[in-house]
């Protein structure tokens, strides 16, 4: 018999879960990602704090000869860049799968994500740089003029990460324009500690310094998010999901004898899916065993979008130690598996 006549399942990973005979019926309504009109809302009003702001603190960054003042407008543009790609990623995410798109568009907040880490470690380059080079030979500081500025800038920012905490932070790009915020919420914090140092004792380099701790931050937020948006273009598993761990979760359970071809990816954020090539013993019910898997994957780890290939082990398989081994050949399912072969017992990862 062959696989399609034992359970093989042709959906796409995606759409288990959501078709009447899968035995998931309660989640044809789950939503992944951002959810459209509330969320775009919230940003659009953080959104226009942040470049409203941002402008005028440019203006009286220059005009104090505050590296510091600048360095916190750099990151406030970071800041409105995160929220505009964010914004235009949900339109993007939001268009229906078709064509070669078989996902969609819903990795658009992934590029964006990763376009926006880029750019706030470049940033950073550019303004340590400054900073190293106004520590060597600080230029005079308006202290007054950065201290109230610092001061409008911690209310500006705590207002617009008030409206993003609002909005879906499921989303990578979403959260990653939230901890930006908070991180130039420090900042700001830092730059008005600066300009009271410089106004109270003069010493302008104390502006170098609060530069060098909004750098910090922003190396910090960049590295992160282009660390979790590279892996979901490089299509790692989960962090939080270990592939070895679910191989053996699922071979567990009976009558599965195999499974091999494991895959676990993140489609976009919040949205993990499963494939895999699983061998159940010959009187075994493939039908009712990926029922039982798509269950089990979603009760212990969340995953709802799985491809499961269901097939009968052949008798000869039964006795055979690893496909291949003892001159038997090839695993007549699979000319050559990708990654672990998972059985009962001792096997290696």
């Amino acid at each position: 018999m062959t696989g399609h006549d034992h359970g093989h399942d042709h959906r796409r990973a995606g759409d288990t879960g959501h078709s009447g005979d899968s035995g998931h019926g309660g989640h044809a309504g789950h939503s992944h990602g951002v959810a459209a009109d509330a969320d775009r809302r919230w940003l659009a009003i953080a959104l226009g704090l942040i470049g409203g702001f941002m402008a005028v603190e440019v203006v009286i960054g220059v005009l104090a000869q505050s590296l510091a003042l600048v360095s916190d407008a750099a990151h406030m543009l970071t800041d409105a860049v995160s929220i505009v790609l964010a914004l235009i990623a949900m339109r993007l995410a939001a268009r229906p799968a078709r064509g070669g798109f078989t996902y969609g568009l819903k990795r658009a907040e992934i590029l964006s994500a990763q376009a926006n880490g880029l750019t706030l470690l470049l940033l950073a380059v550019w303004l340590a740089y400054e900073a190293v080079r106004r520590l060597i030979d600080p230029p005079p500081v308006a202290g007054g003029l950065v201290l109230i500025t610092a001061l409008a800038g911690i209310v500006v920012n705590v207002a617009a990460a008030w409206c993003i905490s609002k909005a879906n932070r499921t989303s990578l790009v979403v959260e990653g324009a939230y901890q930006h915020i908070l991180n130039d919420l420090f900042a700001f914090i830092g730059t008005a500690v600066a300009g009271l140092i410089v106004l109270t004792t003069g010493f302008r380099q104390a502006d170098s310094i609060a530069s060098l701790v909004v750098v910090v931050l922003m190396v910090k937020a960049g590295y992160g998010l282009v660390r979790e948006s590279g892996r979901i273009l490089l299509e790692a598993a989960p962090a939080n999901t270990d592939p070895d761990a679910v191989g053996d979760r699922l071979v567990g359970h009976p009558p599965v004898t195999e499974v091999h071809d494991l895959h676990i990816w993140t489609i976009t954020s919040g949205q993990a899916a499963l494939s895999a090539h699983v061998l159940v013993e010959p009187a075994g019910d493939c039908h009712a065993v990926r029922r039982d898997l798509e269950r089990l994957l979603e009760k212990e780890y969340g995953i709802t979008h799985t491809t499961l290939q269901v097939d009968h082990v052949q008798e000869a398989l039964l006795s055979v130690g690893r496909a291949g081994e003892d001159g038997q050949g090839p695993d007549p399912h699979c000319a050559g598996a990708h990654g672990p072969v998972h059985r009962e017992g001792p096997h290696d990862h």
